[in-house]
């Protein structure tokens, strides 16, 4: 038997977020979260710095997801490929699948003004590393923070329309819906013939 409960990180934010929705997060203390768990509160805190980060848990990786997706496309891709692929990779692996839970989450973050400003903080800290990755392919500063506060304003758009669906599309498709819109904003409307 290892040293650490096995699963504890796993078992902490579902116990979080079962009490986040039952009782509410101001309500909420990291010792119930960590007894739901049957867990310690030290072991919580080996895990998270405070219950906030349990609720973002979800959205620590996306940085470095966003590196790594950037950093595997080929050089000669342009920035709007860049953003495509590393939108549908986050969309893939850290979205997809999850929608019940992220709606769920996605409610207590709305009814907290804390928790809605902690959520743009995320997206910002995921806007700078989208931002740091194109100008570490050569882009200028002003396009990389063009082509990174881009990509942010598509997934924040295609996760609101994924989240109001009503029916199970996946992110993917939201996704690219909202990069084909985007596009089609800079295309010039075709000359009537």
């Amino acid at each position: 038997m290892g040293r650490w409960p096995e699963g504890a990180r796993t078992r902490l934010e579902a116990a979080a977020s079962a009490l986040f929705i039952e009782q509410g997060f101001a309500e909420t203390t990291v010792p119930q979260i960590a007894a739901r768990a049957g867990l310690t509160t030290r072991t919580f805190f080996r895990h998270f710095a405070d219950k906030r980060e349990v609720l973002f848990a979800y959205q620590a990786e996306l940085p470095d997801v966003v590196r790594q997706a950037m950093a595997a496309a080929p050089q000669s891709a342009g920035a709007l490929e860049v953003i495509a692929v590393g939108l549908q990779t986050i969309a893939t692996t850290k979205f997809d699948g999850r929608r019940d839970y992220l709606l769920a989450h996605q409610a207590v973050i709305d009814s907290d003004p804390g928790l809605r400003e902690r959520g743009l903080r995320k997206m910002s800290i995921l806007t700078e590393a989208i931002g740091r990755g194109f100008r570490e392919r050569g882009l200028d500063d002003l396009a990389a923070t063009l082509a990174a506060h881009t990509a942010v304003t598509v997934l924040s758009v295609a996760l609101d329309r994924w989240f109001g669906a009503a029916d199970e599309t996946s992110l993917s498709v939201h996704v690219a819906d909202a990069l084909a819109a985007w596009k089609s904003l800079a295309t010039p409307d075709a000359e009537p013939g």
